[in-house]
């Protein structure tokens, strides 16, 4: 089964993260999320499977931030809706292997997907 990776090719992390998978065979499918945005339905699928909350998903760095500062990060419903707002908060990368899900942060732990099939 195919890794998808939640890809922002302008992102070291995400970078490093695609080349940690591909360098150990891995099969792996890219999204570009900005390009592709997930929607409602995907992000809630998206988070079922991860092991983190929503504050760990959400780069409040970001300038779009101050558009949704407000948004309570422990409450599914309204990260959501700021992430379908803007995409580019969504935190890189993403590899989800349909089963689990993991924050590429550090890059490294996108390699736990792999291990988990061993």
């Amino acid at each position: 089964m195919a890794i998808t990776l939640y890809h922002n090719p302008r992102c070291s992390k995400s970078r490093q993260a695609l080349a940690l998978l591909e360098e150990r065979g891995a099969e792996v499918r890219v999204r570009r999320y900005l390009d592709e945005p997930l929607s409602e339905e995907e992000l809630r699928d998206l988070m079922s499977r991860l092991d983190a909350d929503g504050e760990a998903l959400v780069r409040t760095k970001e300038a779009e931030w101050k558009e949704v500062e407000d948004t309570d990060l422990q409450d599914q419903e309204q990260v959501i809706s700021a992430l379908v707002r803007y995409p580019k908060l969504m935190e890189r990368p993403i590899a989800d292997d349909g089963k689990r899900a993991v924050i590429g942060r550090p890059p490294e732990d996108v390699l736990a997907l792999l291990h988990a099939r061993d």
